[in-house]
């Protein structure tokens, strides 16, 4: 079992890449310098048709072919050549070479304002401080879902007296994993479509559980992944907590490290597959890339050899967002917990956040992008309190109609209520399904199962089963969270309960069934959406909590549309009813 929170903060993982080299007639005419050291790179073929003879010409050339995807021509290669950027480039048919880059990063859960100021308090021997109490069972839902004050925000409750959802519709977990035996999550995981496109790789993650270190499907050693699934479609099963649709169906497309990173070349393969095996909507939880911001042509400030890393990956990753969208495949994003304005982000002083150095870098907003969330056809989600504020960290736009935010969503906010009793408690975050594993690494849980004074303090609660359904553990784990990355699974509940009540037979695929076109979810989910009108004044000033005028955040449009809230707050019931 790896600690997620140390790794992530050593560094960064690399990109599964693809090299091409032409053989005979036009091929490279570089001299290979051989290192015996072999690393990894990302090619891109101008065409996807001509990845495998790309793939075919590199092979020739001695480099090590890992992975072909021929929906977006991408091939993942192995090369000792010092000079491959070089001579891949000079291969007929090469759009473009990258070295190994992850595309984002999942948030390290202790970067969230209660478990960091908790957990100092308990390690310094400070009471921590008051958390909610877990709400005793009501006639409706499950035992927790009074604690779901965002349920109630989107109005998921009322939903629930109409539908749960519909189980044709399949819902991709794009994260760190899905822990399938949690109690919440077995009864909706889809095991045969599910599939782990990353491989453990020692250096970030820590020792490999498998033996070909390659996850089986079903474990998240993170965490991350299973608390988005809960949020999205934990079963209504009179245990723990239920999701915004719990009878919709959970599907693993895990492209996360371990330690929270996500390499380029995991990240398409998922998109990819999750188009060609009929998925109906994609959570992408995860940002904060190794360029925060990803560049074309670099920023000015780059070397040309990060400019090109940039360019792959932009053009790359965008493939496959269209592809998965041509698919039918509804995509949806966290806008990130940086408290930019995603319009305009002036100058990125933390990229890139592993390897090379960070430099301050000039951000232009018509060539940078903050993938995958300001990608094509993805829709962005900001993060609320629950007073309804945007949360501070929460990123956000001052160019409403630019496509980077389309809606917000319950993503908690530690600070919010300041003058009430729920200031700085757990009980204005996220609680979700947790694995037992990373709590037991954080030590929230010790070996036994229980919960530590540590894992009091951030809030962690466990629930026993008498008679444990077969493939279940006897003992589920919840844990509070907050982050962009707790709104956008919200919005992606909605969106599959959409789909589940409007959605129509479809031939997509080799899964061909029940689905409804993306364009249409998100036209729905905007006419339904909940105004929230700007504050007065015309900004979100965060003083009242501590913040300077920094952090205030400028709110451009109007009620029905604007840089904070998109359309407004996504509304279960509204696009059931």
């Amino acid at each position: 079992m790896r600690n997620s929170r140390v790794l992530a903060a050593c560094g960064a993982a690399a990109l599964v890449a693809a090299a091409l080299a032409p053989v005979g007639a036009g091929s490279a005419s570089a001299k290979v310098v051989h290192t015996g050291k072999q690393d990894s790179y990302l090619v891109l073929s101008k065409t996807a048709a001509g990845a495998q003879d790309v793939a075919a010409r590199l092979r020739a050339q001695g480099a090590t072919v890992t992975s072909v995807n021929q929906d977006v021509g991408m091939v993942a290669v192995r090369s000792d050549d010092a000079n491959f950027r070089n001579t891949a480039g000079a291969v007929a048919g090469v759009q473009g070479v990258a070295a190994d880059r992850v595309v984002g990063r999942t948030p390290a859960r202790d970067t969230s304002k209660v478990e960091r100021e908790n957990l100092h308090a308990v390690k310094a021997g400070r009471a921590p401080a008051p958390r909610r109490a877990a709400a005793k069972a009501t006639s409706n839902g499950d035992p927790l879902d009074n604690n779901l004050w965002g349920m109630r925000m989107i109005k998921a409750d009322q939903a629930h007296t109409r539908t749960l959802g519909n189980r044709k519709v399949k819902v991709g977990i794009m994260d760190t994993g899905v822990q399938a035996d949690h109690p919440d999550i077995h009864p909706n995981f889809d095991n045969r479509d599910s599939r782990n496109f990353t491989t453990d790789i020692v250096a970030i993650d820590g020792p490999c559980e498998a033996k070909n270190c390659i996850d089986p499907v079903g474990v998240d050693d993170d965490g991350h992944g299973t608390h988005t699934a809960g949020t999205i479609a934990a079963a209504m099963n009179g245990f723990g907590l239920s999701g915004v649709a719990p009878k919709a169906t959970i599907v693993e497309v895990r492209a996360g490290q371990d330690s929270g990173y996500f390499f380029a070349g995991p990240t398409v393969n998922a998109l990819t597959y999750s188009g060609d095996a009929g998925l109906d909507v994609v959570n992408m939880s995860f940002y904060v890339d190794p360029w925060l911001y990803n560049c074309r042509g670099g920023a000015p400030e780059d070397t040309p050899e990060q400019a090109q890393d940039q360019d792959v990956i932009i053009q790359t990753v965008n493939r496959a967002l269209r592809y998965a969208h041509r698919k039918g495949v509804t995509l949806v994003a966290a806008a990130g917990n940086e408290h930019t304005d995603l319009a305009n982000p002036g100058t990125d002083v933390g990229s890139p956040d592993y390897g090379d150095p960070a430099h301050p870098r000039t951000i232009d907003n018509d060539s940078c992008v903050d993938l995958p969330t300001e990608g094509p056809h993805v829709l962005g989600v900001t993060a609320l309190g629950p007073s309804g504020r945007k949360s501070d960290f929460s990123s956000y736009t001052t160019e409403p109609r630019s496509g980077e935010i389309e809606f917000s969503a319950p993503g908690g906010w530690y600070r919010d209520g300041v003058g009430t009793p729920s200031f700085q408690t757990n009980g204005n975050l996220i609680l979700s399904t947790y694995p037992l594993g990373p709590l037991q690494a954080s030590g929230e849980v010790d070996a036994n199962g229980n919960v530590t004074p540590l894992g009091q303090g951030t809030g962690v609660v466990k629930q026993c089963q008498a008679t444990p359904a077969k493939g279940t553990s006897a003992c589920a784990y919840y844990a509070w969270l907050q982050g962009t990355s707790m709104a956008s699974p919200h919005a992606a509940g909605v969106a599959a309960l959409a789909v589940g009540a409007h959605g129509h037979r479809e031939g997509r695929g080799r899964n061909a069934g029940f689905g409804m076109a993306p364009n249409a979810v998100a036209r729905l989910m905007t006419r339904t959406a909940i105004d929230h009108t700007c504050p007065a004044g015309g900004a979100q000033s965060y003083t009242d909590v501590g913040r300077d005028a920094t952090w205030t955040a400028p709110c451009v449009g109007n009620a029905r549309r604007n840089g904070l809230y998109g359309a407004g707050i996504v509304n279960a019931w509204g696009v059931v009813r």
